[in-house]
């Protein structure tokens, strides 16, 4: 025992060792949670704000929520392509209880028959019902109280004995005081069809019509009546994987900034496989690629 305490038996001297060895080991300690807790302050720092970047970083999402952001514009919905039901929220069975109804030669001419058709739900009726846009001779209160297939036939009747009552007019060939003669058009408004007709290259479909600037729904409607494609132009279609957004630009639903918009896509990413790639395109009027694709060829 005598041996084991001697070592703890300390003489002034190395008293004054240890202390110091303490002082410094302590001192060290502090030193190194000081600096520490100082480096990290600095890198809190470091995540402060910008203000101006994170102005720029806003205006950069909402200009990509903008870009993928679908615009709903008037529509048939007897029409609805499977890239539009998607857009629109409909489900793939939906799209195709509409497809099987319109390839029998059926129309829905109302909401309701919309509805019954592809038994869509209530609430998603609500949402995109007021885009819907019927031709106008199917909205008759005589005609809404028919079950959809019966108000079809009867509807067929009509148009038929509608189309009986005038001579039938190729719109490529007509002029524009023939056009004039349709109540709603004027000498403006003919000559604007005759040089849209012109730019086009001829009218592939009758619809193309209701792309006329200024000319209203109601009077298309009318000049139907009396004038629909019945020769179609033999046009040369656009490769829209070689052409240069010039030529692409000559397209009249293609302006120039959508044409290189177009181009600038195709060099980032390669040839495009598919219409509906071309609406992932800023400011691509994909509400018209019906119309669209009758001009182009991948």
């Amino acid at each position: 025992m005598k041996d084991f305490k001697s070592h703890f038996r300390f003489n002034k001297q190395e008293r004054s060792g240890v202390f110091y060895l303490l002082f410094i080991i302590v001192t060290l300690q502090v030193a190194y949670f000081v600096l520490r807790s100082s480096n990290l302050q600095q890198t809190d720092n470091s995540f402060l704000e910008d203000g101006q970047l994170q102005a720029q970083i806003d205006s950069l999402k909402a200009r990509a929520q903008r870009k993928d952001s679908v615009k709903i514009y008037p529509f048939n919905p007897n029409y609805i392509t499977d890239y539009k039901g998607y857009a629109l929220g409909l489900s793939v069975e939906e799209i195709d209880r509409l497809h099987v109804f319109r390839k029998q030669g059926k129309f829905a001419n109302t909401v309701e028959d919309f509805q019954k058709v592809t038994l869509v739900s209530d609430s998603l009726l609500q949402i995109i019902s007021p885009y819907f846009k019927f031709p106008e001779w199917t909205q008759k209160k005589t005609k809404s109280k028919l079950p959809y297939k019966s108000s079809y036939k009867e509807i067929e009747q009509t148009s038929e004995q509608s189309k009986s009552n005038y001579t039938i007019i190729d719109l490529n060939s007509v002029t524009a005081e023939q056009l004039q003669k349709v109540n709603g058009i004027g000498e403006k408004l003919s000559a604007r069809i005759v040089k849209f007709r012109d730019r086009l290259g001829g009218f592939l479909v009758s619809e193309q019509l209701y792309d006329v600037y200024g000319l209203e729904p109601e009077v298309v409607e009318r000049t139907l009546k009396q004038f629909q494609v019945i020769k179609k132009p033999v046009i040369q279609k656009i490769n829209i994987n070689t052409a240069s957004a010039k030529n692409l630009s000559k397209l009249v639903y293609l302006q120039k900034h959508v044409s290189e918009s177009i181009v600038n896509y195709r060099s980032n990413n390669g040839i495009i496989l598919s219409f509906d790639e071309l609406s992932k395109i800023e400011d691509f009027p994909f509400e018209k690629i019906d119309r669209i694709k009758l001009y182009l060829t991948l």
